[in-house]
């Protein structure tokens, strides 16, 4: 008989009452519940996304080249490109538009 879950243990996690939160852990808790990973994409069937990650980041720059740089109409976009892209990918490219040396869109 295998046992998965010490029963006092799983009654401690998962209590009924919950500590009061802060208004800081509050917020981070609305971010949380609003972040959303990017939707699957058909045309990027494979495990490896790296294709899916650089489309996104470009779906985001040609989003504020058509808006204009309207940074909060191009949130979602963004969000999409930071959820599939590894981090040090999206610095990267962020620091080559910076200085002018992006092979992606232009914005």
């Amino acid at each position: 008989m295998f046992r998965f879950y010490n029963f006092t243990i799983f009654q401690t996690i998962f209590s009924e009452d919950l500590p009061p939160l802060s208004k800081d852990q509050v917020a981070a808790m609305e971010v949380v519940k609003n972040v959303r990973t990017t939707p699957r994409d058909a045309r990027f069937q494979s495990t490896n996304q790296a294709g899916h990650c650089w489309n996104r980041y470009n779906e985001w720059l040609l989003c504020l080249k058509n808006t204009k740089g309207d940074e909060e109409g191009c949130k979602n976009m963004r969000q999409y490109a930071i959820s599939v892209c590894p981090t040090i990918w999206t610095e990267k490219w962020d620091e080559e538009r910076d200085e002018g040396k992006f092979a992606g869109i232009q914005v």
